[in-house]
């Protein structure tokens, strides 16, 4: 089952009519700041158009949140570099996310994978419940609500949490100037690194452990989008790398490990102090879709071998 569901399709004689493309597929790369998105989706964005998962004539389009068009744009500029008497309260920036990703959806993924293109984003609304909602503290129901209206019933095909140790992440952290957002401190940045985990444990999220080396890491989500892809395209159970059951493991290579349970209320999220946990894991959800609903915008390339992209701008929650 693709991110988009299928339409009806005419029955008589209307059926006759030219197929309609193969439904595209939605994939999303999650984490904390320093987390290596940015360089793993210009990788995969470099590689996609060439592996032969795509379908003849099918596109990959990149894209971000926020700021996947360019009503997003703006609405990133408010949230990210605003100054501090400009600066949205925790609600305001919950609502602005929402109609970043409500206007993305409808303009951006969704048509994409109405023509049968292949969509991957930098963030989703998987951010949005771990930065507002772990690490503002605010309403997850709520939040859930917004995304359930936002998204209107999509979801990702297949989304990587990149995971990473809270004291890596503030190291590479150290080469850059943190945004509004980062700026909140340590401690916020710390509930949004178990929210991550504990996200990743409900909707089914598949585990990078981002601490690895960046050729590692983009092993590993390479083979992630081809077991996603084989399973779509149900192929031989011998041959998969996902089982499709929920908790299983995915036996993808030396990058390895089970899914960590969702944490009691207050606690954070195994695996955060890193070391212990490696590689790729299958955190739950029936074949490896999410169980709930979950933007550089215009980048596109052709499916087929030697096509390129241009180099993605640096993602945001």
């Amino acid at each position: 089952m693709s991110a988009l569901a299928a339409e009806g399709a005419p029955s008589g004689p209307a059926a006759s009519v030219a197929p309609a493309p193969s439904p595209g597929r939605f994939l999303v790369l999650e984490g904390i700041d320093g987390c290596g998105k940015t360089t793993q989706l210009q990788a995969l964005a470099a590689w996609l158009p060439a592996s032969g998962l795509l379908p003849p004539g099918a596109e990959l389009i990149c894209t971000r949140e926020p700021g996947g068009t360019a009503l997003g744009g703006a609405l990133r500029q408010l949230l990210l570099h605003s100054e501090a008497q400009q600066a949205p309260c925790a609600l305001a920036e919950l609502l602005l996310y929402a109609a970043d990703r409500a206007q993305h959806v409808e303009a951006v993924i969704r048509p994409a994978l109405r023509q049968g293109h292949w969509v991957l984003s930098d963030r989703f609304s998987g951010s949005t419940a771990a930065y507002q909602g772990h690490g503002r503290g605010l309403d997850l129901e709520l939040i859930h609500q917004l995304e359930v209206i936002a998204c209107g019933g999509l979801r990702p095909d297949l989304t990587l949490w990149l995971d990473l140790p809270m004291a890596v992440s503030r190291q590479r952290r150290q080469q850059r100037a943190a945004d509004r957002i980062e700026a909140a401190g340590e401690a916020f940045l710390e509930r949004v690194g178990a929210g991550f985990g504990a996200l990743a444990a409900q909707r089914g999220w598949r585990r990078i452990d981002a601490s690895a080396a960046a050729e590692l890491v983009g092993e590993a989500c390479r083979a992630a989008v081809r077991a996603m892809a084989m399973a779509a395209a149900g192929q031989p159970e011998g041959s998969r790398v996902d089982g499709g059951e929920a908790g299983s493991m995915a036996t993808v290579g030396p990058l390895l490990s089970p899914a960590a349970p969702a944490p009691p209320p207050g606690k954070r999220a195994a695996g955060r102090s890193g070391g212990a946990e490696t590689g790729l894991a299958s955190a739950g959800g029936p074949g490896g879709r999410e169980n709930i609903p979950d933007g550089l915008p215009g980048i596109s390339a052709p499916a087929g071998p030697g096509v390129g992209l241009s180099p993605a701008a640096d993602g945001a929650p």
